[in-house]
């Protein structure tokens, strides 16, 4: 059974850092394109970052460029989130995703279009 467990998530203030952690059971990450995506009270899902199974590309959405980078650690069967920099807008539940029939970034992340495995999500905080 494929099993996704976020963690990582809490309160934090502007300016601040965290790191989300995905942790996938029941299936190989190797060969998955994985992702994060969140969504905000009142606004659709975002694709936030991803990586592509095929050929390890990467994605960022704009607001996030140069402030979040992802990674993944296959001997782990993880992938992570480094938030650094966050800003109020960046509060939102946030999911992370993994599917094997998607091979690209555009697929996954941008038009969203993952039927694969979600997580449960994890809330994201950010106040003063």
């Amino acid at each position: 059974q494929l099993q996704l467990v976020e963690s990582g998530g809490g309160l934090v203030q502007p300016g601040g850092s965290l790191r989300l952690s995905c942790a996938a059971s029941g299936f190989t990450l190797d060969y998955y394109t994985i992702g994060w995506f969140r969504q905000a009270p009142g606004k659709e899902r975002e694709g936030v970052s991803c990586i592509s199974s095929s050929d390890g590309s990467t994605y960022y959405a704009d607001s996030v460029k140069g402030r979040f980078t992802i990674s993944r650690d296959n001997a782990k069967n993880t992938w992570y989130l480094q938030m650094n920099s966050l800003k109020p807008e960046d509060t939102a539940v946030y999911y992370c995703a993994a599917d094997f029939l998607i091979t690209t970034v555009q697929a996954m992340c941008v038009s969203d279009r993952s039927t694969g495995s979600w997580g449960q999500g994890t809330q994201v905080t950010v106040s003063s």
